[in-house]
């Protein structure tokens, strides 16, 4: 049997088996309550068990989990009271990932890959809107027109507003203030960053699935700490296009003795906030049902009420640090978490939310039949790598030993819908230059023939078709 110990009291060590891995979990506390230190121990675990990790790095702090860590008299008493006999400093295989690519290999993925639904809810539209986007991604799939980055979509909502009168019989209604808001929302995105994350080469998600040449599981850390405070929503959407194309490509596993990967989603209710019924409820099925692709998802938030109900009820492992009670809303907070918990008749779970220390948390994992076993306090054990972030020389030298160093640094602008239109704007120019001699002669000019003969074949045309990967067989969208 595969374990990963978590901590101890005096009177047992709490482990969590494995074979429970996929069957996720929540890390949850008061800001500065040890949430980021279990984070690390539990990635570490299951990199020894060779099962690959990603993590969200949202405070900078994480990157230190390729560093081993150094003897300190807090970590000697610690492992002490643990009880921990095996425990040695040392380092695991990691890699840095950025979607600015700054302090990691670029992360993209393309307009088609991330799909309408999610894109709708990053650019927040509403209904109206959200119906012209999908009007748009259908035109493009008809016409083989690939939709790669931000100028592809900018250049077909364009093309679509110009021309919506002539669409109109096989999409309905395009309105040119809906256009007209959608691209002003892009720019807006744009302003964020986003530019950098829209492109190619997209990200390969078996290079998040790798174990090193000893056998241990690869911990990709993706810096997150300008991504989640300047574009929150963009952070958030990364996360639910990676979760859902795991889902979609993953090969079914059922139940193993380890998970195949594992997820550390921080700030986790960015996930949820503001989102449509629609997007959560297919969240919530994601992770119901990605489990039997063997992949567990870890939410790490300060307080477990920040993700749905339905959600949460999915969650095997808890592990809840202190929460501070300074209003009548805080305290009701407090009797919420602590009934989440199967409860232990010799721990008030309620009282002692508020007591715990730094380093302490309450805890319950699932048995090997799924039950969860009884909440205990426990001392979190600790990390045998670096607590702390790595300084700029030392993730450089990491950086140029990864072996992704030359696969994504260089972008690639490929012909797509931008391209495409604009030779077909030059190939109309060029005809209406033609016939304006002929103009009196000619009731339909060559160039609107051209036009409705391009608005007839949508539907119709058998082309290129473009794969989305985003919620795609979920959402209907991929083809």
């Amino acid at each position: 049997m595969q374990e990963i110990l978590i901590g101890a009291n005096s009177t047992t060590q709490i482990i969590m088996n494995a074979a429970m891995g996929n069957r996720h979990g929540m890390i949850s506390g008061a800001t500065g309550t040890g949430k980021t230190v279990t984070l690390q121990i539990l990635a570490e675990g299951y990199s020894r068990l060779g099962v690959p990790v990603f993590m969200a790095d949202i405070k900078g702090d994480l990157s230190g989990i390729a560093k081993a860590g150094q003897a300190h008299e807090n970590i000697t008493q610690r492992v002490q009271q643990v009880k921990i006999d095996n425990f040695q400093f040392r380092a695991n295989p990691t890699v840095f990932w950025d979607v600015f690519a700054r302090d990691g290999h670029p992360v993209r993925t393309t307009i088609s890959d991330m799909g309408p639904l999610l894109l709708s809810h990053l650019l927040e539209l509403n209904d109206t809107q959200t119906g012209i986007l999908y009007s748009c991604f259908k035109i493009a799939d008809d016409q083989g027109m690939l939709l790669l980055d931000l100028k592809d979509l900018r250049s077909m909502l364009s093309w679509m507003g110009k021309n919506a009168k002539i669409l109109r019989t096989d999409y309905g209604n395009i309105s040119s203030a809906s256009i007209g808001a959608i691209q002003r929302r892009l720019l807006v995105l744009e302003e964020q960053g986003a530019s950098d994350f829209f492109g190619e080469p997209a990200v390969q998600l078996d290079d998040f699935c790798r174990t090193d040449f000893s056998g241990n599981g690869v911990i990709s850390v993706l810096d997150a700490t300008d991504l989640s405070s300047k574009s929150p929503r963009l952070y958030a959407a990364f996360l639910l296009w990676l979760l859902s194309d795991l889902f979609e490509t993953l090969p079914e596993v059922g139940d193993a003795d380890k998970p195949k990967l594992v997820l550390f989603f921080d700030e986790a209710h960015l996930l949820f906030d503001r989102a449509p019924r629609v997007l959560v409820d297919k969240i919530e099925q994601i992770v119901r049902l990605i489990r039997s692709k063997g992949v567990g998802i870890y939410f790490i938030s300060q307080s477990p009420l920040d993700i749905p109900e339905d959600v949460l009820g999915q969650l095997g492992l808890k592990i809840q640090h202190a929460l501070r009670a300074y209003t009548p809303k805080d305290r009701k907070v407090i009797k919420a978490v602590a009934e989440t918990f199967r409860s232990n008749p010799e721990l008030d779970t309620e009282k002692v939310i508020k007591e715990l220390k730094i380093g302490e948390a309450l805890v319950s994992v699932l048995n090997i039949d799924g039950s969860p076993t009884p909440v205990e306090r426990v001392l979190i054990r600790p990390p045998e790598s670096q607590i702390g972030a790595l300084n700029e020389t030392e993730r450089m030298e990491i950086m140029g030993r990864s072996p992704y160093k030359d696969r994504y640094d260089q972008e690639i602008d490929r012909e797509s819908a931008y391209e495409l239109l604009k030779q077909k704007a030059e190939r109309m120019a060029e005809i209406s230059a033609q016939e304006k001699p002929k103009r009196g002669r000619s009731r339909q000019s060559a160039g609107e023939a051209m036009l409705k003969s391009v608005a007839r074949s949508v539907g119709s045309q058998l082309g290129r078709q473009i794969v989305r990967g985003i919620m795609g067989s979920l959402f209907g969208g991929r083809r």
